[in-house]
């Protein structure tokens, strides 16, 4: 992210000159919302410094900046299923659980896993798979 700032930004918490918190903000564009998304990730809060309000100062930060952008539409993060203690953070703070699930798979060549496309089939509204896409956006795709 250093070399590519387009990737995202770290915001850092710092108290008396030591790093006791920090995340990462990245950006994702959303055709329905017509607006960008602040995606907050890799949340870290020092075990000594938790429960003294530097996530608190974080999120603040990010939330200054989604309400004074016109073109952000939302403010959203990845949280483990179990980590119920960071859920409670995230509810007290005024954040919401989305009405969706994320999937993955990992991409062959890479360490990392991602969401790379395995064979796309356009869906309904009621959820239900119509078969592969035959084209998107006028170009032609194999089936």
């Amino acid at each position: 992210m250093l070399a590519d700032p387009a990737r995202g930004r770290y915001l850092v918490a710092e108290r008396d000159g030591a790093v006791v918190g920090a995340l990462m903000l990245a950006s994702e564009w959303s055709d329905w919302r017509d607006g960008w998304f602040l995606w907050i990730e890799s949340v870290f809060v020092a075990p000594d410094a938790r429960r003294t309000g530097v996530y608190s100062a974080l999120y603040a930060r990010v939330l200054a900046e989604a309400e004074a952008r016109e073109d952000v539409c939302g403010v959203r993060l990845h949280v483990e299923a179990g980590n119920a203690r960071a859920q409670r953070v995230y509810e007290a703070l005024g954040m919401r659980r989305a009405p969706y699930l994320f999937y993955e798979v990992a991409c062959p060549g890479s360490a990392a896993t991602g969401a790379a496309a395995t064979g796309a089939a356009e869906s309904r509204s009621d959820g239900q798979e119509t078969g592969p896409l035959s084209s998107v956006g006028g170009m032609e795709t194999a089936p």
